[in-house]
């Protein structure tokens, strides 16, 4: 997928009901590529969502791995799709609190969600992914830098993650490019899903809308591997321009 190659790409965009998910549909609709994004739950009165005719949405509930990824693979080939430019897995949940107050269905909740469902998602999508020569991108978290007590459970999935595309990079070259991006705190609503009350300590995370730039300029320039998201790499994405019909 060279930067010089301006035509419309296949797009798949997953925990696209809100936040940084959300904004990177919306960003690549707006580039006029073909957008497949999924959610948990429907987002029908997102008008400025559904004026490009070139996006689709679906309801997939992730925490329900093997429908989910039937669900999508079915919708992609209603769509006539043969091949897969770039899937951006950025579907997650969280519980936060002491891991010993932790219920167990919600352990379980996060583990499907946030590692058995891209795993369902990348062995459905491979031969797509695979005859594109395109690019598959998980969305991790920088907490699994230095850990974080309120979120055991969630830390360790985006660990997990973080060591499946490591060995997928190995396995898949020469076939499809692999990176995850791990963004530091961003103001979506998944700390408030997650039971936990940040005040203003929100006010010092970064803005969605940034970090969906960020990781969208880091895809661009396709490198493949680990790439932190921080707010110098923010910034210097203000100056990164993704043109028309590239990735």
């Amino acid at each position: 997928m060279a930067e010089k190659d301006a035509r419309p790409h296949t797009v798949l965009v997953t925990g696209a009901t809100d936040g940084i998910g959300l904004l990177l549909a919306r960003a690549y609709a707006k580039r006029s590529h073909h957008v497949l994004a999924t959610g948990r739950r429907g987002i029908a009165n997102d008008e400025e969502f559904f004026k490009f005719p070139n996006i689709t949405y679906v309801t997939a509930d992730q925490s329900d791995p093997r429908h989910a990824a039937s669900t999508i693979l079915a919708i992609m080939q209603d769509m006539g799709w043969e091949k897969l430019d770039l899937a951006i897995l950025n579907g997650a949940t969280a519980w936060t609190g002491p891991p010993y107050d932790e219920p167990i269905n919600t352990i379980g909740d996060q583990l499907k969600v946030n590692l058995t469902s891209p795993i369902h998602l990348i062995l459905a999508l491979t031969p797509m992914l695979h005859a594109a020569q395109g690019r598959l991108v998980m969305i991790g978290s920088t907490s699994i830098n230095k850990g974080h007590g309120q979120f055991a459970t969630y830390v360790a999935t985006k660990a997990a993650l973080n060591g499946l595309s490591r060995s997928l990079r190995e396995e898949w070259r020469g076939k499809a490019n692999v990176m995850i991006i791990h963004p530091g705190p961003t103001r979506t609503r998944m700390h408030a899903k997650a039971g936990l009350n940040l005040r203003f300590v929100r006010l010092f995370f970064m803005s969605p809308k940034k970090v969906a730039r960020a990781i969208q300029v880091a895809i661009r320039r396709g490198n493949e591997g680990r790439k932190i998201i921080t707010r110098f790499g923010c910034f210097m994405a203000r100056f990164s321009w993704a043109g028309k019909g590239q990735l």
